[in-house]
Parts: structure tokens; sequence; C-alpha cells
């Protein structure tokens, strides 16, 4: 004769289940994306003049250009990117005040006194609508990087700490050394990419 087999008992497992998919959605971690930080600048004041704002020197300028193939057009030449932190560099501070690099000036500046400095020195990028994010923040790394590097490299000489350590008064200080603006134009075909 044989025995018939007891139901299983399966009313707590749906319990179960629940509880273990709430602890895994609790416990996983999730990829945040990346992004770029940035900071909007301040509206213009209504009376200012804005034809004699936007005269800017061609020499002024830096331009670097990304097509659909993830290559780079610096100043109408094509680079690597391991190049260009050290041409952005060069291009900010304008060490040997070269012709072709921004033209320099005289500026009484808080900390330093009366120095020769860029003027407004501007980093145009723009890129193609077909180019990789993965090369966009790569530039836009390298060109923060140059920057960055040039203001901590002078806050080390001059305050003996980086620049993230130094107080207000004395970053403004070095924002007016090294002033340089990234500004980022609006994707193009530039590339022929679609």
């Amino acid at each position: 004769m044989a025995r018939k087999l007891q139901p299983i008992n399966a009313g707590s497992m749906a319990d179960i289940a629940f509880l273990l998919l709430i602890f895994f959605l609790v416990t996983t971690t999730m990829d945040v994306d990346t992004g770029l930080m940035r900071m909007l600048p301040p509206m213009p004041e209504k009376n200012q003049d804005q034809k004699k704002q936007d005269k800017i020197k061609e020499r002024n300028v830096f331009v670097v250009l990304i097509n659909k193939n993830n290559e780079l057009l610096v100043q109408g030449k094509f680079m690597d990117i391991h190049n260009l932190r050290a041409a952005a560099k060069e291009f900010i501070a304008n060490p040997d005040n070269k012709d072709n690099l921004p033209e320099k000036v005289w500026k009484d500046i808080p900390y330093f006194g009366h120095v020769f400095v860029t003027k407004n020195p501007v980093i145009s990028l723009q890129n193609d609508r077909g180019t990789s994010y993965g090369t966009y923040l790569k530039v836009q790394n390298e060109l923060i990087a140059a920057k960055d590097e040039l203001r901590n490299e002078l806050a080390e000489s001059k305050f003996g700490k980086k620049y993230d350590e130094l107080d207000k008064d004395q970053q403004n200080a070095i924002k007016k050394y090294y002033p340089a603006v990234i500004s980022e134009a609006e994707p193009k075909n530039v590339g022929g990419g679609k």
C-alpha cells in the first residue's frame, strides 16, 4: 500500500521572497553616471556694454575641436590627447611671452604685487555630434587639469599649500594670476558625423 504524501505548506515562501527582494534592493549600490561639475557664470549687469566685452583677440583663444573619429584638432593641428594638458598649460601661462599665445599685461594682484600675466585666455572646446562621451570627458579632464595644475604650482610656490587649502582671498589672487575660461560651444557636424 502506497503512502500518500503530505502537501508542503508554501504559504510563507512569498513572504521570504519579498524579504529577500527588499534586502537586495537596500544593500545593492548603484553606479552613478559620470558627469561634469560646472558653475554657470553670473548674469551680466544691465548697464554693461556688451560690445566692449565681446571683443576677444584671436591669439587669446585656444581652439580645441573633437571630430566624429574622436581625434583632436588643437589650434588647427592634430594633437594626441596626452599632449593636450601641456599645450593648455603653456597657453594659459604663456611663460615666454610668445606672439601666438595670449597677450600679457602688467597687473596689480594681492599677494603678488605688480606682475606680468596673460590677459583673458579663453579655451574654446567644440565637439562633433558623433564624438564619444568618453573622449569628450577625457578632453574636459585634461583642460581642467591644466588650469588646476598651474594654480596648484603657483599656490605651492607662493604659500606652501595646495590651491584648495588656501583661504578665499588667496584663491582669488591666484585666479587673477591664471584667469582661464573654458568655453563650450554647441556640438556640430564638424567631422561629418550624424
